[in-house]
């Protein structure tokens, strides 16, 4: 019983999150079907090649990989990995989001700061976000205070990697958006669906966030109402 009332005081304190990741990812969906009507003089893997190459970075490689919306930037493999439709499709939404990936290479290659506090914070948050849940119903249901605290360090180190993330994906979409005028893949004009389809994806990263800052509160009250108790 009080791990089901755990979890549903959780869903009520992340409410507010839930919601906007909900209207986020209806925006995504929609804004992205709009910009797939509207036709790019190149596809998104040969608008990804250009930016890459304009920006000396010839030696990252590109590629499809299956399954929609999985694009992404290995930065250990120095590979920009892109779903078929956006790999194939010569369409606003694709060469948008693979401008947006492209975006991620360059601040490899230039050493962006947040992007390498990003990446360095990969391994905490990565074990952060397994074991602190675990630690703090063990505390919980043990009673004993310092089990519960260090699961909600840990948690904060889930919590900094998204707040660090933010920064790295807003400059990722400005990059794409300024190298694809700049380059003249698209005028000022298509820039408008681009901007609405990365508008929608970076809601979506501020959804994303606000829901580990709420699960951290919740954590941190409950740990003071255990305390008091």
């Amino acid at each position: 019983m009080h791990g089901m009332f755990f979890s549903f005081e959780l869903m009520l304190w992340i409410a507010p999150a839930l919601l906007l990741g909900l209207w986020a990812q209806w925006r995504v969906k929609s804004t992205y079907a709009a910009a797939q009507q509207m036709p790019a003089p190149l596809s998104g893997a040969a608008a990804a090649r250009h930016i890459l190459d304009s920006g000396g970075l010839h030696n990252v490689e590109i590629e499809q990989i299956p399954g929609q919306l999985t694009d992404h930037y290995d930065p250990r493999a120095k590979v920009l990995r892109l779903s078929p439709e956006v790999y194939q499709g010569r369409n606003l939404a694709a060469v948008g989001i693979a401008a947006h990936e492209s975006g991620h290479a360059l601040q490899d290659a230039q050493s962006y700061a947040a992007l390498v506090v990003r990446n360095a914070a990969v391994p905490m948050a990565s074990f952060g976000s397994g074991i602190s849940y675990i630690l703090i119903l063990a505390g919980l249901f043990l009673q004993v205070g310092a089990l519960l605290w260090v699961g909600i360090a840990l948690f904060g180190g889930v919590v900094f990697f998204q707040l660090v993330n933010l920064p790295v994906e807003f400059n990722a979409s400005s990059r794409a958006k300024a190298q694809l005028v700049n380059l003249g893949i698209i005028n000022n004009e298509e820039l408008h669906y681009v901007d609405k389809v990365l508008d929608a994806a970076a809601w979506t990263y501020v959804a994303g966030t606000l829901q580990t800052v709420l699960t951290l509160l919740y954590y941190i009250s409950l740990a003071n109402r255990s305390s008091r108790d």
